[in-house]
């Protein structure tokens, strides 16, 4: 039987609330979560405080959906930031795959100290750009979250685990290597996953009143307890928060990833989707739900603006230091934006000029700091745009 461990938690005293579900024992002994259909009942106490807390995260979104249309390609920025949110939340799950990593992998570096599973987080770009082209013409729904599984969990560690895939045994969360007795939480058997799902699927289209983000902030949680998979359920459920933004065009661009301030505060996460569990305590959930929307917002707006501010830095050097070159010398830093990492080979390609002339131009590059070689060798050099890289960077560290 696979067993499923994800995280540890205080264990709680189990009450039989029913406002989120309740426990039931099943016949080998140990007691299940069923969850109650969304929306809550009694609904949601939308006090001052819970007012308050939207309306930031409103604004700060609104604040992030404008600064990413300032820049000059928003989708590069996208395609770092979907990068840092793959490293993010892979880590979650115990990878330890860095986005330096992830970078020299998609520029095919290959380092006999990279780790294996740099391939979980390549995973989680193409399964987040899939998912986003698909909801072109799909929902978010069940066959969208299925769909996106199957891409997260092709080829790699896990991908035993049915990729696409509803699971049809029992799965478990505790402390590595406990029993399906001693599991801090146990999700709801099979045969009641799929009802779970149909109804929180409904609860997504319900043309209901529930203030957005709330509605965002609980079918998150509730994704996380229904846990339809034998695995990638965190990594799914993560994913599920930008689509919901971009569905409804919130944001434009997927640009809020809330992997970070999981991260950061990874055990009051986890015991505030307990506490829904014990004692159908959602409001304590949105509150905290509502503090990461508003923080991982702003650091975002930031680092929009920072990027905004280096590449005129950047731009002015190059039209001040690079005199005939200087237009070679912009085409190659806007190239810069969407692969931070580069050889002589893609400049040269990339500007039209002999590979002599490339590589004066890219030890120009060098000389003026705006790439670093990285390599140490003499052949088959590789170049990186450190400046950018570090905006990005901090944090990424396992």
């Amino acid at each position: 039987m696979p067993h499923h461990h994800e995280y540890m938690l205080m264990i709680t005293p189990r009450t039989s609330s029913s406002r989120a579900g309740h426990y039931i024992s099943q016949p080998q002994g140990f007691r299940a979560f069923i969850p109650a259909p969304l929306p809550p009942d009694p609904p949601i106490q939308l006090s001052l405080g819970l007012q308050a807390l939207l309306s930031d995260a409103d604004r700060a979104l609104g604040r992030l959906d404008g600064s990413i249309q300032t820049l000059p390609d928003p989708n590069l920025f996208v395609l770092m930031y979907v990068r840092k949110e793959a490293v993010l939340s892979s880590q979650i799950e115990g990878t330890q795959s860095s986005l330096d990593d992830v970078l020299e992998a998609e520029a095919q570096v290959f380092s006999a100290t990279r780790p294996r599973d740099v391939d979980e987080v390549l995973n989680y770009v193409n399964a987040m750009n899939y998912g986003l082209e698909r909801l072109q013409s799909l929902p978010v729904s069940v066959r969208l979250i299925r769909e996106i599984h199957e891409h997260l969990l092709r080829n790699v560690r896990g991908g035993e685990h049915q990729p696409g895939e509803v699971r049809r045994t029992q799965n478990w969360i505790g402390p590595a290597g406990c029993t399906l007795n001693e599991a801090i939480f146990v999700p709801p058997p099979p045969h009641e996953v799929p009802v779970a799902l149909a109804q929180w699927e409904r609860f997504l289209h319900a043309d209901d009143a529930i203030p957005y983000l709330l509605k965002v902030g609980l079918a998150h949680a509730q994704f996380e307890t229904i846990h339809p998979f034998l695995d990638g359920n965190g990594r799914v459920g993560r994913l599920l928060i930008a689509f919901l933004l971009c569905e409804r065009d919130i944001l434009q661009q997927p640009v809020l990833y809330l992997s970070h301030y999981f991260k950061r505060h990874r055990q009051a996460y986890y015991e505030h989707l307990q506490a829904i569990r014990d004692r159908g305590d959602w409001e304590s959930w949105l509150t905290f739900f509502l503090h990461g929307m508003t923080e991982v917002s702003g650091e975002a707006t930031q680092t929009a603006r920072r990027i905004v501010d280096l590449r005129e830095v950047h731009r002015a050097l190059i039209v001040e230091q690079f005199g005939r070159v200087t237009a070679n010398g912009l085409k190659v830093l806007e190239f810069l934006y969407s692969h931070p990492i580069v050889n002589v080979k893609a400049i040269a390609e990339l500007t039209g000029v002999a590979y002599p002339t490339a590589n004066e131009l890219t030890k120009r590059f060098v000389r003026h700091d705006l790439l670093t070689e990285m390599t140490g060798r003499r052949r088959s050099r590789l170049f990186r745009y450190d400046a950018y890289i570090r905006l990005f960077a901090e944090d990424t560290t396992p």
